[in-house]
């Protein structure tokens, strides 16, 4: 790891690095646990470990959306290192709407199961590779329903087809305590948000509605 520049925008310290292994470069960024903000409702020291678990269920998926990220060692301590993904200019959740993109839907559906607490439309974007990308997922996994997101366009549309066996393949995954997704999970969550994790996925393949906005805090500050 090289450099550590650090990036202005965002609650958290976050920095910006360069990974090395033999041959290869890429860009990363990095997210010590050191340079979280103390939150009332989530753990101090968990963040980049919801963002390591968000990872690993939208690999579990299929989907493919989340960037690469495991949990490194760095100049901070330890921390979340994410892959860096280029954005095309100006990309945003509300670009990609007026796209049409097809994606959308499964990260409406990603976020309900993984209860995001902050998808601004910055957080979903398109890369300079063409494909959807989401990032930011610190404030997930928390028990209660805290879901607060700007993707509310396909709230009451069910999901079905090869989406929803994806999901239902997660759920059975889940339903076993000593499968090794839920291990992988287990040693980066508390158990109870591991079980609530799974209720939740239970819950929606049993009715793939997209939820509706609630009345109060549906959607994060700033909308970006």
């Amino acid at each position: 790891m090289e450099g550590g520049e650090l990036i202005p925008q965002g609650s958290n310290y976050s920095f910006a690095v360069q990974l090395k292994a033999k041959d290869l470069s890429f860009h990363g960024v990095y997210k010590p646990a050191s340079g979280e903000r103390p939150l009332w409702d989530f753990p101090y020291g968990t963040l980049h470990r919801r963002e390591r678990c968000s990872f690993i269920v939208s690999r579990f998926l299929g989907w493919g959306f989340v960037p690469p990220t495991v949990i490194r060692d760095g100049p901070h301590g330890e921390g979340s290192m994410q892959l860096y993904v280029p954005p095309a200019d100006n990309s945003s959740y509300f670009t990609l709407r007026e796209e049409g993109r097809a994606e959308l839907p499964l990260v409406a559906a990603f976020d309900l199961v993984v209860n995001n607490t902050d998808r601004k439309g910055g957080h979903c974007f398109k890369g300079q590779d063409g494909r959807v990308w989401v990032i930011d997922h610190g404030l997930t996994f928390h028990p209660a329903p805290k879901l607060r997101t700007v993707i509310w366009d396909f709230a009451g549309q069910r999901l079905g087809g090869e989406p929803l066996e994806d999901l239902r393949r997660l759920a059975r995954a889940l339903d076993g305590a000593g499968s090794p997704l839920r291990r992988e999970l287990g040693a980066l969550l508390d158990p109870e948000e591991v079980e609530v994790f799974r209720r939740r996925v239970r819950a929606f393949v049993k009715n793939p509605q997209l939820p509706t906005p609630q009345e109060y805090r549906s959607v994060p500050w700033p909308l970006v």
